[in-house]
């Protein structure tokens, strides 16, 4: 059975996040499994700040 789940951001979200974060290099070099355990963990942060910020703007 495989263990692989479906991602709850988008590839595109991903990309940028990698770009803004500095480590969008080793994704292309590596793929995703390539970044380090603190970089994905700040991936995750810098998303849920956009989705607050977000959330806070709407009626």
């Amino acid at each position: 059975m495989s263990r692989r789940k479906r991602s709850v951001m988008s590839e595109n979200l991903k990309v940028e996040l990698a770009k803004d974060l500095g480590f969008y290099d080793t994704v292309q070099q590596e793929g995703w499994g390539g970044i380090k355990a603190k970089d994905a963990g700040n991936m995750v942060k810098r998303a849920i700040e956009l989705a607050e910020r977000a959330a806070s703007r709407e009626p």
